[in-house]
């Protein structure tokens, strides 16, 4: 349901007090028998609030401890490249993260002068890192994405850059559950003091290295020539010092809003459901940025740790996630000489059809995954995937020499390919878009979130398809009921219904207590409520 408050700037009793929250991080001490306040690693990590004994210190010690045995385990012995947002929390986290690998014998690479680092250039060091050395250097971002600000969040990206992969969270979580258990007596320590001083802790440039070499993926040089006037909006999170970087460094005529950190978000307007949340692809979110589209050329933003992207432009407005992928598939497997027929595009089974109808018309084949980046590492790392992306609002893509990039999302790379695309083609994205509508269908797609217990979500995340006892969805035949993606054979983590003009697809979230329905038609508005109604009526059969 919409808040009455969707859209509008957040009052004074809805931000957070910050004393508070990080008094809690130390104090507060999670109830291993309660499972909210266990180490989780969902599609993205381990994401909590000190509030509710969800991401306390405790926490952030045991998962670290695991991470250092973990990477002893395997033969990183490389260095570990450490990443923060905005966040309130990411900071102490940090710290803590610190502490344990430095006592360890890990050797840490942190943000010189303690500044923030967004998740893409932390998959960017670690690639490059790997390139030229021998040791295996690895890394952990301290994140909980768009998350509110009372919210933290854990992630480990392995030597390949990019999230890792199921097998090695379960593992992680599983012995940093143990540490809980057992009051953090393996957790090894020393002062953070101690550990600055030590040679386990380095302090590393992540900016430079990264923004210098954004000249082999994005063209600079027409963007500038096309002189546009751009406006890029951080919405307060690590990317800020990466823009003004890039402002800098290429001279662009770009203003930066919100160029600053405010642990409260205080600056944000609420989101759908009346809470702060810095989700870039979200209207209600992004309301203050829509009012000042008519200002600019082009805008963009990203969430606080600049994985995820938001493009605004003069015609279209805030333009919808998977409308933007595929103008971006579409522009980079036509302008990119090195982005050959050989390579695949990978999409997660809840992006819109159209990027496959796209990808029809372009000959290339698509790998389609569960939902979560990490199902992307392998090949974009490998260079078989020219493009990967979620609907989420979450992509990256090869360099112009189609050898990798990052393999973590990058919302910095495809915030400034808009501006490429729009100089190069002289069109808005959506007028681009709209083209394909004529010729491949226009697509009906839209999210609805409910809550859901644990309970209920585990009972969503094992259906089987032989469970389903269902024909017919929004009036047509189902073709294919899926509980395994079809691209790599992963269990989706819930369901898949599809038909000749529709599919929904039914799943729990990873980092939140709701389900999400996702849905598409190519026939109509009416067509997708009805699939979602009916959709909605099957989940409540199924798990109460």
């Amino acid at each position: 349901m919409l808040s009455s408050l969707a859209g509008k700037p957040a009052p004074h009793e809805e931000l957070i007090d910050v004393a508070s929250l990080i008094s809690d991080y130390y104090e507060c001490q999670p109830d291993c028998s309660s499972a909210d306040q266990k180490v989780s690693f969902g599609t993205s990590g381990h994401r909590g609030s000190a509030f509710s004994n969800s991401f306390n210190e405790a926490h952030v010690l045991a998962i670290t401890q695991a991470v250092c045995e973990y990477k002893k385990k395997m033969g990183y012995d490389g260095a570990l490249y450490i990443g923060k947002d905005t966040h309130a929390l990411s900071t102490p986290a940090q710290i803590s993260a610190v502490r344990v690998c430095a006592a360890n014998g890990i050797f840490v690479c942190i943000a010189k002068d303690e500044i923030y680092t967004p998740t893409p250039l932390v998959s960017f060091a670690i690639l490059e890192h790997n390139k030229h050395n021998k040791e295996r250097a690895d890394g952990i971002i301290i994140t909980p994405s768009h998350n509110p600000p009372q919210d933290g969040g854990f992630k480990y990206n392995p030597p390949n850059g990019g999230p890792a992969d199921t097998d090695v969270t379960s593992a992680i979580e599983k012995r940093a559950n143990e540490i809980l258990q057992n009051k953090l007596e393996d957790v090894v320590l020393v002062s953070y003091e101690e550990a600055l001083q030590s040679k386990y802790v380095s302090a590393y440039d992540f900016i430079t290295p990264y923004v210098e070499a954004l000249c082999e993926i994005i063209d600079f040089k027409v963007i500038k020539n096309a002189k546009f006037r751009l406006a890029a909006d951080p919405l307060g999170g690590s990317s800020i010092q990466v823009y003004e970087k890039i402002k800098e460094y290429y001279h662009l005529d770009m203003e930066i809003i919100h160029p600053y950190a405010d642990f409260t978000f205080s600056f944000m307007t609420l989101d759908h459901d009346g809470k702060i949340r810095m989700d870039c692809s979200s209207p209600y979110a992004m309301a203050s940025l829509l009012k000042l589209k008519d200002r600019y050329d082009l805008a963009f933003a990203n969430d606080t740790d600049a994985d995820r992207h938001g493009i605004v432009t003069p015609k279209g407005g805030l333009i919808n996630p998977n409308h933007y992928l595929s103008v971006a598939i579409w522009y980079l497997f036509t302008h990119r000489k090195n982005f050959t027929k050989d390579l695949k595009v990978g999409k997660t089974l809840v992006s819109s059809s159209m990027i496959d109808r796209v990808c029809a018309n372009l000959g290339i084949d698509v790998y389609e995954v569960p939902v979560g980046f990490k199902w992307f590492a392998d090949g974009l790392s490998e260079g078989w995937l020219g493009f990967a992306g979620e609907e989420s609002a979450g992509a990256s893509f090869l360099r112009n020499d189609a050898s990798v990039w990052t393999t973590d999302k990058d919302g910095i790379i495809m915030t400034l390919l808009s501006a490429e695309i729009m100089a190069v083609t002289g069109k808005d994205i959506a007028d681009i878009y709209a083209e394909f509508e004529a010729e491949f269908g226009k697509s009906y797609y839209e999210r609805i979130d409910a809550p859901a217990s644990l309970e209920q979500k585990k009972i969503l995340k094992n259906l089987d398809a032989e469970s389903l006892n269902i024909q017919i969805l929004g009036g047509e035949k189902i073709e294919k009921i899926f509980t395994k993606a079809s691209g790599n054979g992963a269990s989706i983590g819930g369901v898949k219904i599809v038909t000749q003009n529709g599919w929904v697809a039914m799943r729990p979230s990873g980092t939140e207590d709701i389900y999400k329905i996702y849905a598409e038609s190519f026939l109509s508005k009416e067509h997708l409520k009805q699939i979602q109604t009916e959709a909605q009526n099957l989940i409540k059969e199924l798990v109460g």
